[in-house]
């Protein structure tokens, strides 16, 4: 995918979730998310997608920022490959996925607001299911009980 393709995205999810300001994308390779992770969130592994909001500073300092979205090209391969998608695919998916933390959403603790705003946009957006929505687990089904007369 080109930078104007992925800028032209971007401009569609920012406004999608109403996030005000420009969002800076890296797409680069595992490594350099691993050391990223492990710097801002000490945690010592590769992931797809990592999301940094503004500074408090920056913000006043430039009040036009949204933050910024650091996605690893390797792991969007291997999830594309993977999913039978585009690698422009699983990128716009974990682009929309960063860009939705930048707006506030936060899917380790809103009960799944997150997740359905997400799944709501990528049919928006005519994206394929992300490799979380393959991944989770299916809702237990209620087993039909019926108590027995004594």
């Amino acid at each position: 995918m080109g930078k104007a393709a992925l800028e032209r995205f971007l401009l569609r999810a920012r406004r999608a979730v109403r996030l005000k300001g420009t969002v800076n994308m890296l797409v680069t390779s595992s490594a350099e998310l691993r050391a990223l992770n492990r710097q801002f969130l000490g945690k010592n592994t590769a992931t797809d997608v990592l999301s940094f909001p503004p500074a408090e500073m920056r913000v006043r300092e430039w009040k036009s920022f949204a933050g910024d979205v650091a996605i690893s090209a390797d792991i969007a391969r291997d999830n594309a490959q993977r999913l039978g998608h585009s690698l422009a695919e699983e990128i716009k998916i974990l682009a929309l996925h960063g860009v939705l933390h930048l707006a506030g959403f936060d899917h380790e603790r809103d009960n799944g607001e997150m997740a359905r705003k997400e799944v709501r946009l990528r049919q928006k957006f005519k994206l394929p299911v992300a490799l979380l929505e393959r991944e989770a687990p299916a809702p237990a089904k209620k087993a039909n009980r019926r108590r027995r007369a004594r």
